[in-house]
């Protein structure tokens, strides 16, 4: 085992995403078939496209998430050892299929179906005691995912991470149940430094419709927060900053995974020592440029590319 340190341990979720895309997606049943404009097999989950995007940035990324011993599972595990993210401490399940999504992509809007396989088996036992002592930050994604195995234990190990000197972060990204942070989510949030939603993540997981009392709410328990608002950008608070970011407008060639590429951005501007309104800059940067291409991670850029995309940004104090 490696001793050197990981910038970024990413835990979450792992499976290829088909992605089609077209003006008139909607499925005609009756056998009829209908012509789209192009169908992708590329990687995908929230955790997997973070991962690949922090590495690409420059960062030491570790993945840990649970897959199959399928076809599936080894597509994703060449694409993330290409793209240089350790995966050395994934859990293959030999019993349960690799997880599946297709997701129908409009360009600014998309309709995701997704089939969870071994995703939801992933537990605490999965994640190395020598991965949690080695990584400088442990960010979550798609926990609704994983609550059922993962949630557990999960404030435990982020207080493990916390304890060896790491920050933590969380994407819960949507909630296919409807339930919204039921359960173990308040122990997790609380052992959480920074919480990356989208608006109407956040919307749900505070249970009201005004984004302020959201970010009050969600902030009580002392950690972050970093809110994205799709083509509008991103804002960050805490309880003593506020800070609103304005990416130049550009028009998406597919959104898929461009909140994914965002956390990326930030974590990766936090890690190397930028505040805030940097690190937020940084992120629309990412998450813009991840727009301009097919797939979570086919807008990907390196550091140097997306320092420069990010002097773009407009940053000021306040939400707006």
């Amino acid at each position: 085992m490696s001793s050197e340190p990981i910038d970024l341990l990413v835990i979450g979720d792992c499976n290829p995403d088909v992605l089609v895309l077209g003006d008139d997606l909607t499925p005609a049943f009756g056998q009829q078939e209908k012509l789209v404009t192009s169908m992708t097999l590329v990687v995908g989950g929230s955790a997997s496209i973070t991962a690949v995007a922090a590495a690409r940035l420059g960062l030491r990324v570790a993945l840990v998430a649970a897959i199959g011993d399928d076809a599936a599972g080894n597509f994703m595990l060449a694409e993330l050892a290409r793209a240089g993210v350790d995966t050395g401490g994934m859990a293959v399940r030999p019993r349960s299929p690799t997880g599946m999504t297709i997701a129908l992509s409009r360009g600014d809007d998309r309709a995701i179906l997704t089939a969870e396989g071994a995703i939801a088996t992933l537990t605490p036992a999965d994640v190395r005691a020598d991965l949690l002592a080695r990584a400088r930050r442990v960010h979550v994604s798609s926990y609704f995912l994983v609550q059922r195995s993962l949630g557990p234990g999960l404030a435990a190990l982020l207080a493990t991470a916390r304890a060896a000197g790491a920050s933590t972060s969380l994407d819960t990204n949507w909630d296919p149940a409807g339930i919204w942070g039921a359960d173990f989510f308040p122990e997790v949030l609380a052992q959480t430094d920074l919480l990356l939603p989208n608006e109407a993540e956040a919307l749900r997981l505070a249970r009201t419709t005004k984004l302020p009392e959201a970010i009050t709410s969600l902030t009580a328990a002392g950690g972050a927060i970093a809110v994205k608002l799709g083509a509008r950008g991103a804002l960050y608070a805490s309880r003593s900053q506020q800070y609103l970011a304005t990416p130049p407008p550009l028009s998406p060639v597919d959104t898929t995974g461009a909140g994914d590429c965002f956390n990326a951005g930030l974590l990766a501007g936090l890690l190397q020592g930028l505040e805030p309104p940097a690190a937020l800059a940084l992120g629309c940067a990412v998450g813009a440029a991840s727009t301009q291409a097919i797939g979570g991670t086919g807008g990907t850029c390196e550091l140097a590319a997306a320092l420069a995309l990010a002097r773009d940004v407009t940053v000021r104090p306040g939400l707006g």
